[in-house]
């Protein structure tokens, strides 16, 4: 197994950092690896904590009496120069409850209200994003949306169109959007399963 000699901060910045790992593989061979992480300081990296505390959370959430439609979002990203559907999302803050977070995101992107789905610990605990260039966790929460959709809660740094997607249109977006992968593959159960919350059962 390979193993971590020195972490060296590159970045103090407020949201996101860099961290230049100098490292040791399995055949003995020195190099380098770097991490971007939610993180402020090295110590609170989770290769250092050990913990997998989630650094932001994701909202699944279905809209309509009939809950048939699913609320996503279409947002520019700097990343890619363009824009992607994604779920509403948003960063826990420290301590707290990623429920709360939930409820907290999804009024603020969206103005909707959030009836939180009570599921087994296992489908809401944090997992990683893209593990190969981040240390960064995600919890996801379950809802029923309720209410009048408004932007009127975003930040002006954020460029977010609200879509209440039914299935027609999810296949569309499937077929021909930029999608955020984690949500992709929630997608995909919204389109093929008549009970949107039927694999958490």
């Amino acid at each position: 197994m390979g193993k971590i000699d020195q972490v060296v901060q590159l970045t103090q910045k407020p949201y996101l950092n860099l961290y230049e790992l100098k490292i040791t593989d399995k055949k003995g061979k020195k190099g380098d690896y770097y991490v971007a992480s939610r993180a402020e300081r090295a110590e609170d990296l989770k290769l250092a904590t050990g913990k997998d505390t989630p650094d932001g959370v994701v909202i699944y959430s279905v809209y309509g009496e009939e809950r048939d439609r699913v609320v996503l979002i279409r947002q520019y990203r700097y990343s890619i120069g363009g824009y992607i559907y994604e779920f509403p999302a948003g960063l826990v803050e420290p301590g707290e409850d990623p429920h709360v977070a939930g409820v907290r995101e999804l009024k603020e992107e969206t103005g909707l209200d959030l009836e939180l789905l009570q599921v087994d610990p296992m489908y809401e605990k944090p997992a990683f994003t893209t593990i190969g260039m981040t240390d960064e966790s995600c919890a996801t929460v379950y809802g029923y949306a309720s209410g009048k959709v408004t932007e009127t809660g975003q930040e002006d740094s954020e460029e977010i169109e609200i879509i209440l997607a039914d299935r027609q249109e999810v296949e569309r977006i499937l077929k021909e959007e930029r999608v955020a992968i984690m949500c992709a593959y929630m997608l995909m159960h919204f389109l093929h399963d008549k009970e949107p919350f039927a694999f958490l059962k």
